[in-house]
């Protein structure tokens, strides 16, 4: 019987094989670098194409981190001039809201609301809260609602006069409507408009005066209350 030919069995250092487990371990929880988990290649044998694929590794997975954690930065960077860029909108947006409503306090005890362009829904819904805001802030007694500038009236946009009219008069404030044109005062008699609970007044002038004389009467009248 012929002998088996003798294997040659290849001899591994315990050191080396430690350190093999070494980087594998801290590249299972994340705590690897290049300068710290390099593994140092001695001897050119058959475990060294393994260390040396190990190294390769690490300095890939340790790029992929760079690029990943650089690509989060410019994201938060990107989300934080998101933010700054809509809180910039919204403070426009607050502005010019401010700009297209407002609510001017042209007297002691008196508001005044310039109205220009159309009237919608939201827009009166917007200009009805902050003038009772106002009027509750400064405890105004007498608002003035100026028209002159809306170029047209239909029965919606007439509706919505009304209305905050009369949450204005919940609050206790005398409210009049000022500059009805002739072009919207006949709009308003053809399409049915009924506006006889409203004072009206055809210019800014003829209601600030209006509210001297309702001011007057309620001090007149506080007076002899007083007597």
């Amino acid at each position: 019987m012929s002998a088996l030919p003798k294997q040659d069995h290849l001899s591994v250092s315990p050191e080396r094989i430690g350190r093999i487990i070494d980087v594998l371990s801290m590249i299972s929880v994340g705590e690897f670098s290049p300068e710290r988990t390099t593994i140092p290649i001695h001897e050119m044998d058959e475990l060294a194409a393994l260390e040396e694929t190990l190294n390769v590794f690490v300095r890939e997975l340790a790029t992929t981190r760079k690029d990943h954690e650089e690509a989060l930065n410019r994201l938060a960077t990107s989300h934080r001039e998101l933010e700054e860029k809509l809180s910039t909108i919204d403070r426009q947006r607050e502005a010019i809201r401010d700009l297209s409503t407002p609510i001017i306090e042209l007297w002691e005890d008196i508001l005044t609301l310039p109205i220009v362009g159309v009237v919608d829904t939201q827009r009166s819904v917007e200009m009805t809260e902050r003038l009772l805001h106002r009027i509750v802030q400064v405890k105004a007694r007498c608002v003035i609602i100026d028209i002159t500038g809306v170029e047209v009236v239909d029965t919606m946009t007439a509706n919505h006069f009304i209305k905050m009219v009369n949450a204005a008069r919940l609050l206790g404030a005398y409210c009049v409507v000022t500059g009805i044109s002739p072009l919207i005062a006949q709009t308003l008699v053809q399409i049915g408009v009924d506006l006889r609970e409203v004072k009206t007044l055809s210019s800014l002038k003829e209601g600030l005066r209006d509210c001297f004389l309702h001011l007057r009467k309620g001090s007149t009248g506080a007076s002899g209350t007083q007597r």
